[in-house]
């Protein structure tokens, strides 16, 4: 497994992962718990961010503390099931930019199709984190990465819940400077490229549509 691959071992993350896989976890409730993990795993991943020495006056006293230095942020969630993420992340750093891709698997080719993109107009200047609740075949998450790269990002991560080492591999194979970051790792694909066990189909569990 590629060093730039992590995986988050929190209990409270791993706790919570298994309330998505459940079945009898309803739409709300499966929401809620996508936010949440997404605001866990945002902490983890935004670990490296700058900070800068400043002063500020309490109540008390001037104290000599700290804040983030200088490094913009945007989250591009890929449509749709990202959305789901982006509601944890959004509140952990409000100031964020947020993008967005919309990709489909062709169910014949299993191959990512573009029907949407918007991305912040100063993401050259911006670090970026890409979201995706599942990374299965890895075609949707190589080719959203491929067309931010288009625009010059000064720096790329994907960030998912549950990814197939299918997808680990084809990943950190197209796109070997992108770090990974996930909270479980499944074996299988089946053959219509859903991860074995996985959580099913996360945008239809997010959105009620199935």
């Amino acid at each position: 497994m590629s060093v730039n691959v992590n995986f988050m071992t929190h209990p409270l993350i791993q706790h919570k992962v298994s309330l998505l896989r459940d079945k009898n976890t309803g739409s709300k409730e499966f929401r809620e718990i996508i936010a949440e993990v997404a605001m866990l795993m945002c902490y983890e991943v935004t670990r490296d961010l700058p900070l800068k020495e400043i002063e500020i006056e309490t109540p008390i006293s001037v104290a000599k503390t700290k804040v983030l230095s200088g490094r913009k942020l945007a989250f591009v969630p890929i449509l749709r099931a990202g959305i789901g993420m982006e509601t944890g992340v959004r509140e952990l750093i409000p100031a964020a930019k947020i993008g967005h891709i919309g990709l489909y698997r062709d169910p014949e080719t299993l191959m990512p199709k573009t029907y949407y993109s918007k991305l912040p107009k100063d993401i050259a200047q911006r670090e970026v984190i890409v979201l995706d609740p599942m990374l299965a075949t890895g075609g949707t998450a190589v080719d959203a990465i491929s067309k931010i790269k288009e625009f010059g990002p000064k720096n790329l991560k994907f960030m998912c819940i549950i990814a197939s080492t299918v997808g680990i591999e084809k990943l950190t194979k197209e796109h070997p400077d992108v770090a990974v970051y996930c909270a479980a790792k499944d074996e299988k694909l089946n053959d219509s490229g859903y991860i074995v066990p996985g959580l099913g189909d996360a945008g239809d569990r997010i959105f009620g549509t199935k």
